[in-house]
């Protein structure tokens, strides 16, 4: 027994020697490996969890609680008519080639971003621009077609930030931005390595170096927190294990909400999709809380359309689509399908996904609809769904703020093409008046209810396991991100 006291005792010592040196680098997991590095041509979620506010930085940006504060513009002016926004840029921030960052930056990457050969995910944001305008190499003025009461909230968007002429060729691989941390290296497959930026234009940040670590499997994330080989991991994937770690002092768990709407994607142009009958039929043979307790043991906060719950503008419209198996059974029957029929349920690699999915298909199976179940990596899922829109049916987070837009765009992958819908986006788009648009959003929240687009899941909750020392890690996800720009370790 005293022999391994005194081991225990030795390897004590020898962990707070090494603690003490390390508490100026962090190593943080993630579940998912960005497919490349460019937050402004891809549309992975995974590319702003670990460049956005660390890397790369926009005109403006989301804080910790979602509100909108200054990024590299220091201030803005927005003219009476709400067209013409003047941004004031911060001075003396250069890239991190040493290349300076100026209002002609902010030209190239607006103009690169809504340009008709762009590949940005999020095209839309940057559709009523009509002209970009260098002032002085401080001074850029935005010109808008129509006021649009989104515009810099649209600025925050990691697929907004700006990007240089001189390094645009490798931003995939290599990505340089004007943020607290420099691109060190990535080795595919393992980790992605920042190192503290010693010429950052604003408050330097505590920690020297941060390695993002990529553990997708549930089961490889417990062993890797439970071990400590990690200092936290973000959107950890096994909600069954956090009451352990709640109960484990070495450790703090942090549950809070994300912008995420899980839905049951549906292809809105296949048959037999294409019936609203049978879209009505998927959203009342589902059961949501047996999803959420099923797949994510409770965690998530179910929705009735795609809209945050945590949002003041949230609509409650569960009562559209409530689990009725019978109902979806007459629907399916008035349709035509009184025997069921067979889709494909397409499933990208997130427990969310891979475990909802089954659970899914038990429930369809229950009113006759037979799924076969592909399991997708995530550059399959951009390719066959989202792109080429092949799948009748898929399951995926849709963790963009306030993306309630997304239904006006009819080549979007659900390939919804309602006119009405696309009308109101259009005017809300052109309202600024707060009350008019809370008025608008909730019309939009129950066409596409109504509608039955998707099958509304759940909002899905973003838990965060660290070691019991750490502060300033977000709760909240206003956006996809692991903004590390706060993050210190306490004495």
């Amino acid at each position: 027994m005293h022999h391994f006291k005194t081991l225990a005792a030795s390897t004590a010592i020898v962990l707070c020697a090494s603690g003490a040196l390390a508490q100026d680098s962090i190593t943080v997991a993630i579940q998912l490996e960005p497919p490349n590095l460019d937050p402004t041509g891809g549309a992975a979620q995974a590319i702003d969890s670990v460049l956005y506010a660390n890397v790369f930085e926009g005109l403006t940006r989301f804080d910790a609680d979602g509100a909108i504060i200054r990024g590299l513009a220091q201030s803005w002016d927005i003219s009476d008519d709400g067209l013409v926004y003047t941004f004031n840029l911060a001075a003396g921030v250069t890239f991190h080639d040493g290349t300076t960052m100026d209002a002609e930056d902010v030209k190239f990457s607006l103009d690169r971003a809504r340009a008709e050969d762009s590949t940005n995910a999020q095209k839309g944001l940057f559709a009523g621009i009509t002209d970009v305008t260098v002032i002085d190499p401080l001074t850029v003025q935005v010109t808008l077609d129509q006021p649009n009461g989104s515009f810099l909230f649209n600025m925050a968007w990691g697929d907004a930030v700006i990007v240089a002429p001189e390094s645009i060729e490798n931003i995939a691989s290599n990505p340089i931005g004007t943020g607290p941390f420099t691109f060190t290296d990535w080795v595919q497959g393992d980790r992605l390595e920042l190192t503290r930026n010693p010429d950052y234009w604003g408050p330097a940040p505590a920690l020297e170096s941060a390695t993002f670590r990529f553990i997708s499997d549930p089961t490889a994330a417990f062993a890797a927190v439970m071990a400590e080989d990690v200092d936290a991991f973000v959107g950890f994937p096994a909600p069954e294990n956090l009451p352990q770690f709640e109960a484990d002092p070495r450790f703090q768990v942090l549950v809070g909400n994300t912008e995420g709407e899980t839905i049951l994607s549906t292809n809105n142009k296949m048959p037999p999709f294409d019936d609203i009958r049978v879209r009505k039929a998927l959203a009342h043979a589902i059961d949501r809380q047996a999803i959420i307790d099923g797949a994510m043991f409770g965690y998530g906060t179910p929705i009735g359309t795609h809209f945050a719950p945590h949002n003041p503008d949230y609509v409650d419209l569960l009562a559209n689509s409530q689990h009725d198996p019978d109902l979806a059974r007459s629907l399916l029957a008035e349709a035509g399908f009184a025997d069921g029929f067979t889709t494909t349920l397409k499933l990208p690699p997130p427990s969310y996904a891979r475990r909802g999915g089954e659970i899914i298909a038990s429930q369809l199976r229950a009113v006759g609809i037979e799924t076969e179940i592909t399991n997708l990596e995530w550059a399959q899922w951009i390719e066959e769904v989202f792109t080429n829109k092949d799948f009748g049916l898929s399951i995926v987070s849709h963790t963009e703020p306030m993306d309630i837009g997304i239904y006006a765009n009819p080549d979007y992958y659900f390939q919804y093409d309602n006119p009405e819908f696309q009308a109101l986006m259009e005017t809300l788009n052109a309202t600024t008046d707060p009350a008019m648009r809370s008025n608008l959003l909730a019309q939009a929240q129950a066409i596409i209810s109504e509608d039955y687009v998707n099958g509304y899941l759940f909002e899905l909750a973003v838990a965060t396991v660290a070691k019991a020392g750490l502060q300033g890690l977000w709760v909240n996800q206003p956006t996809a991100a692991v903004d590390l720009t706060g993050v210190s370790w306490s004495n």
